[in-house]
């Protein structure tokens, strides 16, 4: 997904990106790729948790996505004024103490969705 003219996506240094390697449960339904320019992780074609910048958001249901926001977490906006509904910025340093639970919730979560079928390639323009 590609930024509307004008608009700066922020770039993850390669130490977040390490980091949510290691938070992203290593199982083979379990892909990492990129999203936002940045890097998420799926479940059957669904993103459950990723970066947006040195920010870690995640998947979860709208009352367990208050109670983080609660604890100073917010909506992930990765445009402003376009809220992703079901995602939730983690509050604090999510590095140095990870949220395992919660990405194993999100992971939880989003298993239990439809999997995506992949889009079928638009025919080559001429």
């Amino acid at each position: 997904m590609a930024a509307p003219k004008g608009m700066k996506m922020p770039k993850p240094s390669e130490e977040a990106k390490a980091a949510l390697a290691r938070v992203v449960p290593d199982e083979p339904a379990v892909t990492l790729k990129p999203m936002f320019g940045q890097l998420s992780g799926f479940v059957n074609g669904n993103m459950f948790v990723g970066i947006f910048g040195e920010d870690l958001f995640v998947r979860l249901p709208e009352d367990e996505i208050a109670a983080v926001k609660k604890q100073g977490g917010r909506d992930f906006e990765p445009m402003a004024g376009h809220k992703m509904g079901g995602y939730v910025i983690l509050p604090g340093n999510w590095r140095a103490k990870p949220p395992t639970a919660l990405v194993k919730r999100a992971l939880e979560v989003t298993r239990k969705m439809p999997a995506k079928t992949p889009k079928k390639k638009a025919a080559p323009k001429r």
